[in-house]
């Protein structure tokens, strides 16, 4: 047997969006790209921003020795620099540009706190719905993911994560523009987590961090704003990336930031630093680094995201679905119709709709549709919506 077991397990429940997306590339190659109706990728079509354009070209025109070598494993010091004064202005806490470490995208990031983090069977907290990849990079570094579910309006459900820490919990995930259901998380509900953490480590004994995944942190709407993790615990790790920020999700750029206050501070650092080596990364791509460091508060226009969800808003609605309105991300979350999620998944399919089941994300009896994709494609797909809810009835 040349793959193990271990991973044949993994192939078996591994992501229900790849599976999905294959599915689609297999229909389009047999009725027509424009006659199937692909919502299973979150792929960010809106193209970057102008400003990117205009860095990039200057950055790759930059020659001369070692403008294209390895740098320190943490990322170049200036960017380091530039980026530790961005994270200081979003979470309103002073962070120094040795608090920072630049990242191979924010899936590199939570790699790399894992690493450093975790003993093999220390445990991580993952509220449902969650983004799929979670259990896979806890389990990297020999983790338990305890999955907690959040409340009927997507919410963190703080009685139902207090029932789940106990003395091997070393840290909370939370996703907010949350991944796949769109909902934010406010200030107040940042606050009563860290306290909640605060308060269960020293009953514990311990030390549990509080680690915010926010790559859709420029993706809002409704005048939704986005937290401070950092204000929020002072035993805090924000990750993020530019992946949907500025539409770059195949450059794997990310970063993490961590709390200037945060426990036991210089060893972690060191820690995260050799797990950014040692894992393989080396170390953020260099070309991209020196773009996103011109790029301070640059983003893609979310106006045209927050179009695409009031178009798919109106569909969902004449097709009489039950969703909670997405706050940011590209996300809807609906319920299914009928309680087999997969089973609906087939139904839209006859329909030429990819949608994937809730089940992938922790959550079944829901789908999740990405509104990353043109709006002549959420339009066209309304009459196999209808079609698809007519079946159920």
């Amino acid at each position: 047997m040349t793959v193990s077991s271990k991973m044949r397990a993994f192939n078996e429940k591994s992501s229900w969006i790849r599976r999905m997306f294959e599915e689609g590339a297999r229909m389009k190659a047999e009725f027509g790209a424009d006659r199937v109706f692909d919502f299973s990728l979150g792929n960010p079509d809106v193209p970057p921003p102008p400003e990117f354009d205009a860095a990039l070209r200057e950055v790759a025109a930059e020659t001369g020795p070692g403008v294209h070598g390895y740098m320190p494993n943490g990322g170049y010091p200036w960017v380091r620099e530039a980026l530790a004064e961005q994270v200081s202005a979003e979470q309103g806490a002073a962070v120094s540009a040795g608090e920072v470490l630049m990242t191979c995208g924010a899936a590199g990031a939570l790699n790399v706190v894992m690493k450093a983090l975790l003993d093999p069977g220390d445990e991580v907290i993952v509220l449902a719905p969650f983004f799929v990849e979670y259990h896979f990079y806890v389990d990297n570094h020999g983790g338990v993911a305890r999955v907690v579910n959040c409340d009927d309006e997507f919410q963190p459900d703080l009685e139902a994560i207090r029932a789940a820490i106990n003395e091997r919990t070393r840290a909370l995930i939370v996703n907010s523009p949350n991944n796949p259901s769109g909902q934010v998380y406010d200030q107040a509900t940042m606050n009563a987590l860290g306290s909640l953490l605060e308060e269960e480590g020293q009953r514990h004994g311990t030390t549990i961090v509080l680690l915010m995944d926010e790559p859709y942190r420029s993706i809002l709407f409704d005048g939704h704003a986005a937290a401070s993790t950092l204000q929020a615990s002072r035993n805090a790790i924000v990750l993020s990336s530019w992946s949907k920020g500025l539409s770059l999700a195949g450059e794997r750029i990310g970063y993490l930031a961590v709390n200037p206050a945060i426990d036991d501070k210089a060893a972690l650092l060191d820690a995260l630093t050799l797990a950014n080596r040692i894992l393989g990364f080396v170390n953020a791509p260099a070309l991209m680094q020196r773009v996103v460091a011109r790029l301070p508060n640059v983003t893609v226009d979310s106006g045209i995201y927050a179009r695409r969800r009031d178009l798919f808003r109106g569909i969902l609605d004449r097709a009489g679905f039950d969703y909670r309105l997405p706050g940011g991300a590209f996300y809807f979350f609906p319920r299914t119709p009928i309680e087999d999620d997969v089973a609906f998944c087939r139904l839209l399919q006859e329909q030429r709709i990819l949608a994937v089941p809730g089940r992938g994300f922790g959550t079944p009896g829901h789908i999740r549709l990405a509104f990353s994709v043109p709006d002549a494609v959420i339009e066209r797909s309304e009459e196999g919506f209808l079609a698809a809810m007519r079946a159920c009835r």
